[in-house]
């Protein structure tokens, strides 16, 4: 991720500049994207909404609504299989929503991508369709401990049925994943290396382009689950040489109900059906069917046909701004909100990787988690409270439950400030 020229210090620190788009901050306006998303207009208990949620979904600009509200209204219609005119527009617009999460993820073809539900079902379906022909007895699956839940449970449910094993890999204190632990754990056991691009609950960017070339050298395949990468920093699957990647529309500024899992050519074709239905056949018989080629193959029945057309419409929001512009402004707003954080007595933030996306998860003495969320709502500031689907990450630091803020392009230095004054409130308080 590019770093930005940001004056580091105390709570006094430099805010980037959210009115002009400081060069510092990368050269993004944060208000060109707030124009643009309706619900930030909207108030929360009699305040402006301050949507520190993000790491759970993000809001959605105008054009994704637009293009949704459009489809339905002029191209409606199920698709393959018709010969009539709204049949082959809504194939044409379902699959050009596949030629753009290609292009945005580098990937070499449209066919290298297969639509899911989001990321857990593309990675139940590598667990279900991958796992089940490649897994055997004593064959190892290394998850690091960083893993959101869907990257976890999944792997232990195939393993078990095949009689392999999920080994952990642990982390440092500073929450990055422990390397030399990882080198030491890979073996000629290990079938499967599963990382996340970008920690849920830690914020951690773990090196995976690394990770991913010396788990090759064992052959080893990688997953990498890029929920909450997409949509802080560029991805190319082919510079990462993953052999999945996965992730959600709905935290990429597109609708719920729409993913994908990106798979190398050669890794996908040998992938067997996991679901049988309609769209991923090719001859069906009593005694016997065939399937389609992938990726229509692992689609099986009518999935969410609007979804392309949303997640189209969100990606191409998103690289309107320039997507490096981005990523720096928001890494220059993270450092300012722990900066600024630092300075409520008692709190303390989770993790210190020095590689991380705009995720805050933090505690603060005597005041319970839920309770944090439940005061900052009154002041029309949204974040998360629990154990946010990666129990063994934050059990490394000795906790069940934490609260979180997960910032976005659209939030400013001005709504950190709100989030500080309203802790720094509750603290007076007791």
């Amino acid at each position: 991720m590019t770093t930005p020229d940001v004056t580091a210090g105390t709570a006094t620190a430099d805010r980037p500049d959210v009115r002009t788009g400081s060069t510092r901050a990368g050269g993004f306006d944060p208000e060109l994207a707030r124009r643009d998303v309706p619900i930030l207009h909207r108030t929360v208990n009699g305040r402006p909404l301050v949507w520190l949620d993000n790491g759970a979904t993000t809001q959605k600009p105008r054009q994704v609504i637009e293009a949704l509200a459009g489809y339905y209204s002029t191209t409606n219609s199920n698709i393959h299989r018709g010969a009539h005119t709204l049949a082959r527009e809504a194939t044409e617009a379902y699959e050009g929503g596949r030629a753009a999460v290609a292009g945005f993820l580098g990937a070499a073809s449209p066919d290298s991508i297969v639509f899911t539900r989001g990321t857990t079902e593309a990675v139940n379906l590598v667990a279900q369709s991958w796992g089940r022909d490649n897994l055997g007895p004593g064959d190892e699956i290394l998850v690091s401990t960083l893993e959101h839940h869907s990257d976890i449970v999944p792997w232990q449910l195939i393993a078990k049925e095949r009689k392999a094993r999920v080994v952990p890999v642990p982390l440092l204190p500073d929450g990055q994943i422990d390397q030399a632990a990882f080198a030491d754990l890979l073996s000629h056991r290990t079938q499967l290396v599963a990382v996340s691009h970008a920690s849920n609950v830690l914020g951690t960017v773990p090196p995976v382009k690394e990770m991913t070339a010396l788990a090759h050298r064992y052959g080893a395949r990688v997953l990498i689950d890029g929920a909450q990468a997409v949509a802080h920093f560029p991805v190319d699957v082919q510079d990462l040489d993953a052999d999945f990647y996965v992730f959600s529309g709905h935290k990429l500024y597109g609708p719920t109900g729409i993913g994908a899992l990106y798979a190398k050519p050669d890794v996908l074709e040998a992938m067997r059906p996991w679901q049988g239905g309609g769209n991923m056949i090719d001859q069906v018989d009593f005694a016997g069917s065939t399937f389609a080629p992938v990726p229509h193959r692992l689609e099986a029945g009518t999935g969410d046909l609007s979804g392309p057309v949303g997640l189209r419409a969100a990606m191409e929001w998103l690289t309107s701004f320039d997507h490096r512009a981005v990523a720096a402004y928001e890494t220059a707003l993270t450092q300012y909100a722990q900066q600024a954080l630092a300075t409520v007595p008692g709190l303390e933030v989770l993790g210190s990787a020095p590689e991380r996306v705009a995720v805050l998860t933090f505690t603060m003495a005597g005041q319970d988690p839920s309770a944090i969320a439940s005061w900052l709502d009154q002041d029309g500031i949204a974040v998360r409270a629990g154990h946010h689907c990666a129990q063994p990450a934050l059990r490394f630091y000795g906790l069940e439950s934490a609260a979180r803020a997960s910032l976005a392009l659209y939030n400013t230095a001005e709504e950190v400030d709100q989030l500080v004054d309203s802790l720094m409130r509750m603290q007076e308080q007791g």
